[in-house]
């Protein structure tokens, strides 16, 4: 009787595995966010992966796609109702609630790098986990503070090398502002429902600003000549907006009004912006993304509260770093390896591969027990600059061998000194790391 295949697991749709080039990446992009981050003022935090699935629902908004359709919610043994976190700035904010920060100094600037979970069609640079660096300052409603806000994200982006890249800018004002707009918007749309995108007419109703930045081509040719928001803002509010652009401008960020960009989460009050390519003309290439929440810790069962952050997802950044050639070197690569010659060897191999590494310096062994030409050979392709070949017959004498991969001299010195030589060969400003 024939056993039956083993089966071969992979990864869910829309996941991946986090390979050591890509965690590379990864981390050079959190080095430089939380560089950014700390001159600014931010400190890190990090809320647990669940929480009440009410949160959300509450926070970002019962109509949203995000809670129609994209939790992963479940009901734990205890009976209550949780979900996978679907996005950061709820969960920010109801730490910000929980443990008493409004009798903090304001406002609160809090910066995370968070899993979170979402389903949705998996694209490029997109999945359904992946990772968020984000930021959030509550507690005080200031044009300054927005400014500084979109400054922080542009000087991520910078720092990683990004270019051609602009601000996408808006207002979408407060409650009061929509209440006399939207209206206006939903007359515009209401002769053409049976025309646009589906998902659209189910948000006409409910969510009808989200029409103005909808990518489907349905419903495309029926924003053209839709009022915007920007015409229809209350005096507050349009001075609220412009004090926001003379901050940037005073800073010297550039920023491109696009009176559509409304984001797709109901707490965004005021400000609403993107960081994308210059040359962006479709929704899946933002770098960074937020805007201001003033009603949204109000929402989940605090006082009123203003706020305002952006989320930077680490693999679309990624894919942009990829696109543009600015992805890291790798800091992984071996420096030295410890190569043996005959049995009884593998004892010194070890001690000086641990005593190079205690000096900071990037040391593996050649393990197997294979020929010295194969052990070798390992060398080259791992990248390193020196092999240290350690032989039984050297080392009864106090001797190894050190190798320079590189011009293929080699030297024999006493075992208790290799250490000292390879640091000071390595220390030397003409000696430049290697890559894998």
């Amino acid at each position: 009787m024939s056993s039956s295949p083993t089966r071969q697991f992979q990864t869910p749709r829309g996941t991946r595995d986090l390979l050591p080039e890509d965690y590379d990446i990864h981390r050079h992009i959190l080095e430089h966010a939380r560089e950014q981050a700390r001159l600014a003022g931010f400190g890190f935090i990090e809320p647990p992966t669940f929480e009440q699935a009410e949160l959300f629902a509450r926070g970002v908004g019962e109509g949203t796609d995000i809670v129609e359709k994209e939790m992963y919610i479940f009901d734990d043994r205890g009976g209550d109702r949780l979900a996978l976190r679907p996005e950061g700035t709820a969960s920010v904010c109801r730490v910000y609630l929980q443990h008493g920060m409004a009798n903090l100094s304001q406002p609160v600037k809090l910066a995370y790098h968070l899993p979170i979970f979402r389903y949705e069609r998996p694209q490029a640079g997109r999945f359904r986990q992946h990772t968020q660096f984000g930021v959030e300052a509550i507690g005080v409603r200031d044009a300054a503070l927005d400014a500084e806000v979109i400054d922080l994200g542009w000087r991520v982006a910078e720092s990683l090398g990004l270019t051609d890249l602009k601000i996408l800018l808006n207002s979408i004002g407060d409650i009061q502002d929509r209440r006399a707009y939207v209206p206006l918007l939903k007359e515009h749309f209401e002769p053409h429902l049976d025309r646009i995108a589906p998902d659209d007419q189910a948000r006409w109703d409910r969510a009808p600003m989200r029409l103005l930045d909808s990518k489907d081509d349905r419903t495309k040719p029926f924003q053209i000549g839709a009022p915007v928001i920007t015409d229809h803002l209350r005096a507050e509010s349009a001075a609220y907006y412009d004090a926001v652009k003379s901050h940037l401008e005073a800073l010297g960020i550039p920023y491109e009004e696009r009176p559509t960009l409304v984001r797709g989460l109901d707490y965004y009050t005021h400000t609403v912006f993107e960081i994308v390519p210059a040359d962006a003309d479709g929704s899946q290439v933002t770098v960074l993304a937020g805007g201001r929440y003033d009603g949204l810790i109000e929402q989940i069962g605090g006082p009123p509260t203003p706020g305002i952050g952006f989320g930077m997802g680490l693999e679309r950044m990624a894919h942009h770093l990829r696109e543009q050639g600015l992805t890291p070197d790798s800091d992984s690569a071996t420096e030295v390896l410890i190569a043996t010659l005959g049995d009884g060897a593998d004892i010194a191999a070890s001690k000086i591969a641990g005593n190079l590494r205690r000096q900071g310096v990037a040391a593996t062994l050649a393990f197997g027990g294979r020929s010295l030409k194969a052990q070798l050979r390992q060398a080259n392709r791992s990248g390193a600059r020196f092999a240290v070949i350690a032989g039984v017959r050297d080392l009864a004498e106090g001797n190894v061998t050190i190798r320079d991969l590189q011009t293929s001299d080699q030297r024999q010195v006493a075992l208790d000194a290799v250490v000292g030589e390879l640091t000071g060969e390595l220390a030397s400003p003409a000696y430049t790391r290697p890559q894998d």
